[in-house]
Parts: structure tokens; C-alpha cells; sequence
């Protein structure tokens, strides 16, 4: 099959890394042009990716044939012609999230397979509506960028739990800092911007609804402005009485921190507690933390955006789907209510099965 050309809008950092990675590192696929609100911003990423790979190795070279140049990278003004292009068949979304609920409508409308980062909408009554518009399409063309389902720590976590070597699973405890974040990151963006992936995580690892969320607003770091609340605590109860819990510090200022340790019956298991040497030396122990959150999870994007990309060729979606979007907006939405509240929000999730059938 001929080479899927991707078009990428938002070129901030995520989407600057995702159109590098299918530029420099995906097969199958060739970047073929960009889009962002910031022109300059745009013209000089299209301008480095068009000039070519030659500091880099034959073995990371795009093309199998080790060719040196990448083709030449365009930039569209409008995201809206840029998704009805006829020479992009299919669009990676990385624009702020309240540009994404008509962009997701465009690129249904003109039939373009879409990998959607997080959150889908900004809010659950618009991520519905997507779910609506696409189902009776017939064809799912949404995949959201849920990444840490791609994580090989944690796929491997997920293959020993529904394995039942363990037993039942019966609690998660997650961690989720950052090193630092802008000060404009306001406490309603560590809801809906950070603590997504462990409302999806949960949802994926007991693979079932959560039903109701509480967030608790702990006494905050000195590091954020009055009225802001960093860090968080969350609890999540799932539809057969699971729980999950979350830490969500975005100014923690060591480094970027993931974990996540399941409970069962019979045992438990955690990932994020760290990879590379070890080292004991000088009365000192320890390893290296990421800076951010693109170093941890590297690999997790490349096999995610990999296999959007085999998947789409195929005709098909493999990951997160616009219903897991949707539901990780709702129970976002519940979670933003209890952090004004206080108090524990039940999550309002339409009828699956009516919805889709």
C-alpha cells in the first residue's frame, strides 16, 4: 500500500513532536503538511522537517531505502482546508481542545481517519455528539490519544490483570506530578488536562464505567497563585465497587512521575517505579526522572501513532475510541463539579447501548 499522508494540526510541543515522529520515525506514513494559529510557528517546523534527515543513520531514516530527505512539508492556514485536503488522508489533532469538537466534525464530514489527543471535547454533551455523528456513519474514524494504553509497562500490567493470576482487581493507586507547569495551568486544566489518563486508565485496567468521582483539594504548594489547588486527590468508584485513587501534583518540581500500583486478591502490581541503571555510588542511590512527560512516555507515542497509522491503512481504528473519549469527558465534567462542591458527583454516561446500538 502506498504511504498514508498525514496532515497535523496544532503544532505546539505535542503536536511539533507527533509531525516529527511521523516525519522522522513512522512507517508507512509521510507528513505532508501542518497547520496552527501561530503561521511562524508552523513555517519553521515545516521548513526543519522539509530540510531532511541527513545527521541521521540509515536504521532511523523514514524510508526503508535509508533515503536522506523527507518530501516536502506544506503549510495550510485554515485547519478546516487543511482536513479537506485530497492529499491528506487522514489527520492527527493536536489543536487546543476547544477547537476539537468542529474539527472532529470536519474531518467526518469528509471521511478523514483521525487520532485525536485528549480531551476530545471540552465538554460530555459535545463529546456525545461526536460519538452520535460518527456511529451513524458507520465507520469508526476517531482515535483519541489516550497513549498510556500503548505504554509497554503498562499494556504488560493490563495482560497480567485480565490474565486473573492475581485474582479479582479490586483498587489502583495512581501518581501523576509534573516538574512545573505555566502558571496560566489553572486547577479545573489538572481535572480535564492531567488526571484524563488516569480516569481512562482506570476505566481500560477494570475495564468498566467509573460511577462517581471525589476530588479533594489538599493545602496547595506555596508555588501556585492564591485560589489555585496543586495538588489534588481524587477517588474514583467503579460500577462493581472498585476504587481507584489519584495524585495529580503538576508543580512538583523533581521531575515527571507516573505510577500506578494495582491491588488484587491475590497480590499486587506496579508500574512507573523507574527504568535505566541504578546506581549506588558516593553514600548516593538512585536513577534518572524525566524532565517531562515526552521522555517517559516516548515510546508509548511512537507505538501509538505506529499503529494508528497500520490501523488506518487497514481501514480500522486501534486504541481509544470516540465512546472512551466521551467517557473520560464525563467523568471530567463530574470531577470539575466536585472540586467546586467538594462534595462526591455522580457521572451522568448516556446508555451505551443505545447510543451505539
Amino acid at each position: 500500500m502506498s504511504d498514508l499522508r498525514v496532515g497535523v494540526v496544532g503544532v505546539g510541543v505535542m503536536g511539533a513532536d507527533h509531525a516529527e515522529r511521523v516525519a522522522r520515525k513512522t512507517s508507512g506514513a509521510r507528513l505532508v503538511a501542518v497547520s496552527d494559529a501561530d503561521r511562524g510557528r508552523a513555517e519553521a517546523l515545516a521548513a526543519r522537517l522539509s530540510e531532511g534527515l541527513g545527521g541521521e543513520s540509515e536504521s532511523t531514516a523514514r524510508h526503508s531505502g535509508g533515503t536522506a530527505y523527507v518530501d516536502s512539508v506544506r503549510v495550510v492556514e485554515d485547519p478546516m482546508e487543511l482536513i479537506a485536503a485530497d492529499d491528506v488522508d487522514a489527520v492527527i489533532l493536536a489543536s487546543p481542545g476547544f477547537a476539537h469538537a468542529d474539527q472532529l466534525f470536519a474531518c467526518l464530514e469528509h471521511g478523514k481517519p483521525v487520532l485525536c489527543e485528549k480531551p476530545l471535547t471540552m465538554d460530555a454533551a459535545s463529546a456525545l455528539r461526536v460519538v452520535e455523528a460518527e456511529h451513524k456513519l458507520g465507520r469508526q474514524l476517531i482515535q483519541v490519544g489516550f497513549m498510556r494504553r500503548f505504554d509497554p509497562e503498562y499494556a504488560a500490567l493490563k495482560q497480567l490483570l485480565d490474565s486473573g493470576e492475581l485474582g479479582r482487581t479490586l483498587l489502583l493507586h495512581n501518581v501523576h506530578r509534573n516538574k512545573s507547569v505555566a502558571s496560566s495551568f489553572r486547577s479545573e486544566m489538572i481535572v480535564r488536562d492531567s488526571m484524563v489518563h488516569e480516569v481512562d486508565v482506570a476505566r481500560w485496567l477494570f475495564g468498566e464505567e467509573i460511577t462517581r468521582i471525589t476530588v479533594y483539594t489538599p493545602k496547595p504548594t506555596s508555588l501556585v497563585a492564591e485560589g489555585a489547588f496543586d495538588p489534588q486527590l481524587a477517588v474514583f468508584e467503579l460500577a462493581s465497587g472498585a476504587m481507584a485513587d489519584v495524585e495529580v501534583f503538576v508543580n512538583f518540581q523533581v521531575g515527571y512521575e507516573v505510577r500506578c500500583e494495582a491491588v488484587a486478591e491475590r497480590g499486587s502490581a506496579t508500574v512507573g517505579l523507574g527504568s535505566g541503571v541504578f546506581t549506588r555510588a558516593g553514600e548516593h542511590w538512585g536513577g534518572a526522572m524525566p524532565a517531562d512527560f515526552r521522555i517517559r512516555f516516548e515510546q508509548a507515542y511512537d507505538l501509538e501513532v505506529q499503529r494508528w497509522v497500520d490501523a488506518t491503512r487497514r481501514g480500522e481504528i486501534d486504541g481509544p475510541s470516540a465512546w472512551d473519549g466521551y467517557a473520560a469527558a464525563a467523568v471530567c465534567e463530574a470531577g470539575l463539579e466536585s472540586l467546586s462542591s467538594g462534595t462526591p458527583v455522580d457521572v451522568a454516561l448516556a446508555d451505551r447501548s443505545k447510543v451505539l446500538g
